[in-house]
């Protein structure tokens, strides 16, 4: 998945350029991980259908974060977080369980951009032409 490699890139790179947060209290770097993680659990979701597929999902997504973290041990600069690793796990929870448990939030995933859906008028009975002589 292309995803998936995304994150492996980023997690080979010895700095990213991400912006500071205007508050000490947020960590923005957990944000996007939450945020990654819950785009790539939606991913893995739409792969099945229902609360067993969101379940392996999310483990799928929580085992890559943790391969994500060990991977980023071996980085010159970058750290291993436990936090990341739960910032990644709870976004992919919260992103797999609304999309198993709201058809609504599934189906605005599922439709495409810019497509809406018109109902048309129940096609009436086929009328015949008026002969011009």
């Amino acid at each position: 998945m292309l995803i998936a490699g995304l994150i492996f890139f980023a997690s080979s790179r010895s700095t990213i350029a991400a912006p500071r947060s205007p508050f000490e209290f947020i960590r923005i770097d957990k944000l996007g991980h939450f945020a990654v993680y819950g785009l790539l659990g939606t991913l893995l979701c739409r792969m099945g259908t229902g609360w067993r597929s969101a379940g392996w999902a999310v483990l799928a997504a929580s085992a890559y974060g943790v391969s994500d973290e060990w991977h980023q041990s071996f980085v010159p600069g970058r750290s291993v977080e436990v936090a990341d690793w739960l910032a990644d796990t709870l976004g992919a929870a919260l992103a797999c369980s609304l999309y198993a448990g709201v058809p609504a939030y599934r189906r605005a995933l599922e439709t495409a951009i810019g497509r809406r859906r018109v109902k048309l008028p129940p096609a009436s009975a086929p009328t015949a032409d008026p002969v011009t002589p």
